[in-house]
């Protein structure tokens, strides 16, 4: 599990507000980090994995990249990693086949499959370990993303915007991008976003999104 088009999304997608403290939850090998380092310059950012070899992988590769200063991994679980300081911002591409078939291997079953707890823990470390106008963004299958949306609620969240993910322009929505915060606005900012101009040729914007990341654009 390495680089995946959700990945990537999340990484582009996301937004810190203040160019301040970042946590990616589940960071695998640390491609969404390593992306945020890149877009945050002034950023520190944080990976946390609870695969001991993945977590391993991240550590080298932020070791051997231009953000080795800014970005630390660290194999834990979130729940355990305390911050020194509030956080502006909270990322995850997280397991979301809840419910679902569990996987025979044991790491990708760890990996693809979570209780809904996890959600709760995860929104409930959100409201612990962000600044007040910090935020935390998800990419979820939409069906999950309205179930987390209203978990969120609970906590005092409030969708500010979600980025609905299509294969084609004309087909239906695969992944929902959504931050969450407790700074109040009028009315969440929705978006499409089509990955595909036709079968094996990316969308323009796709492109252009991926261009300074991705050395094939």
């Amino acid at each position: 599990m390495r680089i995946n088009t959700d990945g990537v999304l999340l990484a582009v997608m996301a937004n810190a507000a203040r160019d301040d403290g970042i946590l990616d939850v589940g960071t695998g090998t640390g491609v969404i980090a390593l992306m945020l380092a890149q877009r945050f310059p002034k950023a520190q950012v944080f990976g946390v994995e609870i695969d001991e070899s993945s977590a391993d992988t991240a550590r080298k590769n932020a070791e051997a990249s231009p953000f080795s200063d800014r970005v630390e991994m660290h194999h834990t679980a979130f729940q355990r990693f305390k911050p020194k300081k509030p956080l502006d911002l909270i990322v995850s591409n997280p397991p979301f086949y809840v419910d679902a078939l569990h996987n025979p291997d044991a790491r990708k079953q760890q990996a693809r499959h979570a209780d809904r707890i996890f959600f709760d823990e995860l929104l409930h470390y959100a409201d612990q370990n962000l600044t007040k106008s910090g935020a935390i963004e998800l990419i979820l299958p939409p069906s999950l993303a309205e179930e987390v949306e209203q978990r969120a609620s609970l906590l005092g969240f409030q969708l500010m915007r979600k980025i609905s993910i299509h294969s084609f322009e004309d087909s239906p929505c695969i992944r929902s991008v959504v931050r969450f915060s407790k700074v109040v606005t009028e009315k969440a900012k929705l978006f499409d976003f089509i990955i595909y101009q036709s079968k094996g040729v990316y969308s323009e914007a796709y492109r252009k999104l991926l261009q300074p990341f991705f050395l094939a654009y």
